[in-house]
């Protein structure tokens, strides 16, 4: 496969979603003579931040304060977000609420035409804006809007299969045209990386089928540190296939029950009861079903009859809609069957608080990132805003970045090496086919990195991913066309996804305690003592993975020893 067409810009922008398209409107607003393009696998309005329903958070409330939304973001993350990345997401959220406001987002109104919120999980107030329940859906098409009106130059259907990084610094990207089959190099003065999470490492989850770690994977193969991997949280309320049912339902009043009808969380969380942290919910639930107070010891219900049909009609129709067409129950008459389901990527790539990496001209912002804001476990509301917050900062500091530089060149033999990789992966007509390494992967991710974890469990698991791996060398494209190869899309897709599989379970037994969404059974607290850090995973100049570990940014917010709600 070789290079045919070459495509320059100022800056590059991977990923179309809310950080992505945040990032490109912040740069052309504030210098429209920046030459700048952003390049998604999939069309920007099929990006995954229009399936985020609930709402995007900011303190705007008389009786509230971005310090109260900074202390509940704090104590959430139990205690290892970085907390000056955390006071920049919660002191800026007003001014973007009203930003989005101008561009024309449709927030829900209270009756005096202040924007309404609700409540969401472990947050001491209400501080969740929303769009009924499909916040994403209209922020994503409210910033392409805006970015068709500036005229931003859009390649979508692009899959981008390598970063070239020369003499420390970023050169440009190589990517198919999915519509060609053709092998493009985008060279560009800088990057930002915007690509969302990694939730298809475990198979079903709430996430897109796109969600497969792209960006933080191709940061890593580049010699960037990934941060805290092993923190991937499992959402308390998706249906029996995986399907979202956004913790707006809780927020507007839903209840979970057993199959006795008891409201359990009264067990677990007490002065929070549904509104506890996801992690406490979502763990709960487990429990319940583990102790034979499940419905048919798979799954509890989600109660809304009690809110009426108008409120469910008004907040949450698309709940209604999900729940009537891919659970065949209609929530107005009676509740929705509800397990957990792998949601959202805490960890990512490592990024100071201006969306840097320590490779020169190299920006990441959104879900692939972690500055980090949500540490061991993210409040509902926070990951809108995270995407929009630092995707206007990733856009401010690449514009500063690109200040008074020219594009630079690249050895040819750097292309050379991508085409030779690509060419022989396509040539390959005798080995393993990827659907089933790709479900090996998802159960033994399951099985060993799910909700409750132990250091056997954990070990087995790993030895699988290695096993994996392994095999994955040989592993065959079976169409060899060009016009759309999603086959090959599929094939390096599961490589992305097995080199993160192996970093979260190194991560994850490296940390001997429980924090968040990392609950180990063999070590059950947790422990600020040796374990309030970050965990950074890279590769050495061997290519064999190395461990270390950075201090958590601490302010004037004390951690605590133990956590309730």
């Amino acid at each position: 496969m070789d290079v045919s067409k070459i495509k320059t810009h100022d800056v590059l922008i991977v990923g179309a979603g809310l950080a992505g398209l945040s990032a490109a409107l912040e740069i052309s607003e504030m210098d429209p003579a920046v030459n700048v393009a952003v390049i998604s696998k999939v069309h920007p309005v099929r990006s995954h931040s229009g399936a985020a329903q609930g709402g995007i958070n900011a303190a705007l409330r008389f009786d509230d304060s971005w310090k109260g939304h900074l202390y509940d973001t704090v104590k959430g993350s139990w205690f290892l977000a970085d907390q000056n990345a955390v006071r920049i997401l919660c002191s800026e959220a007003k001014d973007v609420i009203a930003r989005l406001d101008k561009y024309g987002a449709l927030f829900n109104r209270n009756e005096d035409g202040t924007i309404a919120q609700r409540a969401f999980g472990g947050q001491s107030r209400k501080r969740t804006c929303f769009i009924a329940d499909k916040t994403g859906h209209n922020l994503l098409y409210t910033l392409y809007e805006q970015a068709m009106k500036r005229n931003i130059t859009i390649y979508w259907e692009y899959f981008v299969t390598s970063m070239l990084i020369e003499d420390g610094a970023f050169k440009g990207i190589t990517a198919i045209d999915l519509m060609t089959g053709e092998l493009n190099y985008i060279q560009g003065k800088a990057v930002i990386l915007a690509t969302g999470g990694a939730g298809r490492i475990y198979g079903q989850s709430s996430n897109a089928l796109i969600n497969t770690g792209d960006g933080i994977a191709l940061a890593f193969r580049a010699g960037i540190a990934v941060k805290d991997m092993e923190f991937f949280q499992i959402h308390p309320t998706g249906l029996l296939n995986g399907i979202l049912i956004t913790e707006g339902a809780r927020g507007e009043g839903g209840y979970l029950i057993n199959k006795d009808g008891e409201r359990f969380m009264k067990n677990y969380a007490p002065k929070f009861m549904e509104l506890a942290p996801r992690d406490f919910v979502a763990r709960s639930i487990h429990l319940e079903i583990q102790a034979g107070r499940g419905i048919e010891n798979e799954y509890v219900h989600l109660d809304l009859r009690h809110l009426g049909k108008e409120k469910i009609e008004s907040r949450l129709p698309q709940i209604r809609e999900i729940a009537m067409n891919f659970a065949g129950v209609d929530p107005v008459v009676e509740p929705i069957p509800i397990r957990p389901t792998v949601h959202y990527t805490m960890g990512g790539i490592d990024v100071n608080n201006r969306t840097q990496t320590e490779i020169t001209g190299v920006f990441a912002a959104g879900e692939c990132s972690c500055v980090s804001v949500h540490g061991a476990n993210r409040l509902g509301g926070n990951s809108l805003l995270e995407a929009v917050v630092f995707g206007f900062i990733s856009g401010r500091e690449t514009l500063k970045f690109i200040q008074n530089r020219g594009l630079n060149t690249i050895s040819k033999s750097l292309l050379t090496t991508e085409e030779q990789r690509l060419s022989a992966l396509l040539s390959n007509s005798n080995g393993e086919k990827a659907a089933p390494l790709r479900e090996e992967m998802e159960n033994a991710m399951i099985t060993s990195f799910g909700i409750f974890r132990n250091e056997n469990l954990m070990q087995s698991g790993l030895i699988k991913l290695l096993e994996l791996q392994k095999r994955y060398a040989n592993v065959v494209v079976e169409d060899k066309g060009k016009i759309f190869n999603l086959d090959l899309v599929r094939v390096l897709e599961l490589g992305y996804m097995l080199d993160l599989a192996r970093i979260i379970a190194m991560g994850a037994l490296a940390r001997k305690e429980s924090r968040g969404a990392h609950f180990r059974e063999d070590y059950t607290k947790m422990d600020n003592a040796n374990f309030l850090k970050h965990t950074l995973v890279r590769k050495d100049e061997s290519g064999a993975l190395e461990i270390s570990y950075k201090a958590v940014n601490i302010e004037d917010i004390k951690p605590l020893e133990e956590i309730r709600y």
